[in-house]
């Protein structure tokens, strides 16, 4: 167990892209935590997508050893945090758990979106921050001009921004020197009842559920019995260890200390996140302040292609949801689909990320229907109803209003670029805020409707800028909106899963692209299928599937025409009476294909 005083905790925070996990991976290196033939970039990103993808999605923890000029050894605890705003929830977990902030700013690139809501939240926990300029090797990079930047934009001493390249390893030893002398020791006493926050939890195919815990009073033995307060269940420890970054035992963890504990916890339920661990035989009254619950923006219904593999879909989000609080799912029904669930997200790339698990880690073929975000309906009768699924929305007779999300969106681009933003932002039914320059950087301020930013606003707001525009929302409040339920037919007959929420003024051009993107997915059948996007009773838009014709006049040489035309007639009745009977099957990969993401 380590003396408090010679302990540090830190996380790594920054934009997305500005080389934290680099920053970590040097770190590492610098205090031996692994042997160089261990070492491979991004050494904390252990799952197949991050590495692929070069994106941090989980926070991971690491303990380093590091002997400082006043030959003392300190106990390094490092959190590497996700960047992308749809991850925020993972930041703010992490920055809970510790006593300072190691900001990464980009020397060439300087403060972004994502960089200034981090350190908000960093500085709202009272965190010490080392502030860091990364990437000085570049030939782009500027780190007087970035120095001067902080100071205007966010407030910080720029003058203090440690000169570092997490790729050619300059600067690492200012940084861990700087992290001992400026951030202070935790504060906790051996002695008192345990009191220890669950920061994390995940399922191991080998160890069982891990959890991850930040002693704050007391200590967590082998074999000890603890109690999870807001669950009141309790388990016996039969495992300590630590992550260095690879699993080590450990038999005592004390106050300051990060680890992790295995307890033969079994369900899922039993591990909330932000929880409080507390010892069974002295336990304390008062819980810890834990986290906010994470509030999902965007559902969709997931299903499997193969009925059969539901309750395996089941047991995989148990398992996921375990790994990621911030996820939400309910079971649901669609008479298109089948059985299913409806989950909750944090944002678009989260749904992607969540998705491309379900796939990879449980071997899954999931179908997923549109995105859509949380609704505020009230009924004639002042009832108040929140709709997740576009297809539960109440007849339009017995409805007052509708509310919508609006978030507040925060975007940072160079100044060539405001003109095209403006214009998107406008278009997307956006209300300005505010817009301020700091050098030729500009920061727009918009109040824009969730539902608008859903589809494919990111992707065009990077397409328009060549990728230089970053951003940051949060949930800001829920406003009244002309808003209309699209509902798609098929030969008649309404499609569930296809239902979407729109406003009135988009609910035609909407409604015309899924018809058009199914007429080229639904396989012709033996008679004529009418597709068409409906508001209530009134059709918006309609595209027709002819019909396979067989020749049955084929037979006929020469002759009367009546004899033809007998044939002919015959036919169409025949089609007539079919169309009446017949059944459109949807094949499931139309479904897959009609709800393909960012194509509005």
């Amino acid at each position: 167990m380590t003396d408090t005083n010679l302990i540090r905790n830190f996380s790594i925070i920054a934009h997305i892209d500005h080389g934290k996990s680099t920053l970590a991976d040097r770190l590492i290196q610098e205090c031996k935590g692994l042997a160089e033939r261990d070492m491979k970039e991004q050494v904390l990103d252990n799952m197949d997508i991050e590495r692929e993808r070069g994106i941090t999605i989980k926070a991971q923890t690491v303990r380093l050893l590091y002997k400082h000029t006043d030959n003392k050894t300190y106990t390094l605890n490092l959190m590497d945090t996700p960047g992308h705003v749809d991850f925020a929830y993972e930041v703010s977990r992490s920055l809970s758990a510790c006593e300072g902030s190691l900001l990464v700013v980009d020397s060439s690139q300087g403060v972004e979106a994502q960089t200034l809501a981090n350190v908000y939240q960093a500085i709202e926990v009272n965190h010490e921050i080392v502030t860091v300029l990364n990437k000085i090797d570049l030939p782009a990079s500027e780190p007087e001009r970035i120095r001067k930047q902080i100071e205007d934009v966010i407030g910080l001493p720029g003058e203090e921004g440690i000169e570092v390249s997490a790729k050619t390893g300059q600067g690492i030893k200012e940084v861990l020197a700087s992290l001992v002398e400026k951030l202070s020791p935790p504060e906790g006493n051996i002695n008192a009842p345990l009191q220890a926050l669950l920061i994390d939890s995940w399922y191991d195919p080998y160890l069982g559920v891990l959890t991850l815990v930040r002693v704050v009073q007391g200590s967590l033995k082998k074999g000890q019995k603890i109690r999870f307060m807001s669950t009141k269940v309790s388990h016996t420890i039969e495992k300590l260890g630590i992550f260095t970054p690879k699993i080590l035992d450990v038999d005592i963890l004390g106050p300051g200390e990060i680890g992790f504990i295995t307890a033969s916890v079994k369900t899922v339920a039993d591990c909330k996140v932000g929880d409080t661990i507390t010892d069974e035989r002295n336990p304390i009254e008062t819980m810890l302040p834990g986290f906010k619950p994470s509030v999902p923006v965007v559902f969709c219904g997931l299903f499997p292609m193969d009925n059969a593999q539901f309750s395996d879909l089941r047991e995989a989000l148990s398992k996921l949801s375990l790994n990621d609080a911030s996820f939400s799912y309910e079971a649901e029904t669609s008479a298109a689909l089948g059985f299913g669930f409806r989950c909750g997200f944090l944002g678009l790339l989260h749904m992607e990320i969540i998705r491309e698990r379900l796939t990879r880690e449980f071997d899954l073929e999931l179908i997923s229907t549109a995105p859509s975000v949380v609704y505020k309906v009230q009924k004639t009768d002042e009832t108040n109803v929140l709709l997740h699924n576009p297809a539960d929305l109440p007849d339009i007779n017995h409805i007052n209003f509708i509310e919508e999300p609006w978030i507040k969106a925060t975007i940072m681009v160079p100044d060539e670029y405001v003109g095209s933003v403006l214009t998107l932002c406008t278009e997307r039914r956006g209300e300005q805020i505010d817009l301020t320059y700091a050098g030729t950087r500009a920061m727009i301020v918009y109040k824009l409707p969730l539902n608008e930013v859903v589809f494919d606003f990111y992707d065009k707001l990077k397409s328009m800028t060549s990728g230089y525009a970053s951003f940051d929302y949060q949930i800001d409040s829920y406003k009244q909106g002309n808003l209309v339920r699209v509902s798609i037919l098929v030969n008649g007959e309404p499609v569930d899963a296809l239902a979407m929420i729109s406003h009135r003024d988009q609910a035609e051009n909407r409604g015309r692209a899924i018809c058009t993107r199914l007429k080229d997915l639904i396989p012709r059948q033996l008679f004529k299928v009418a597709l068409q996007a409906a508001i209530g009773g009134k059709v918006i838009a309609r595209e027709t599937i002819a019909p396979m014709r067989k020749d049955v006049t084929a037979k006929c040489y020469g002759g009367d025409i009546t004899r033809k035309k007998k044939l002919l007639e015959k036919q169409k009745a025949g089609k007539k009476r079919m169309r009446q009977f017949g059944k459109v099957e949807i094949p499931q990969n139309a479904f897959f294909e009609a709800l393909k993401m960012g194509d509005n």
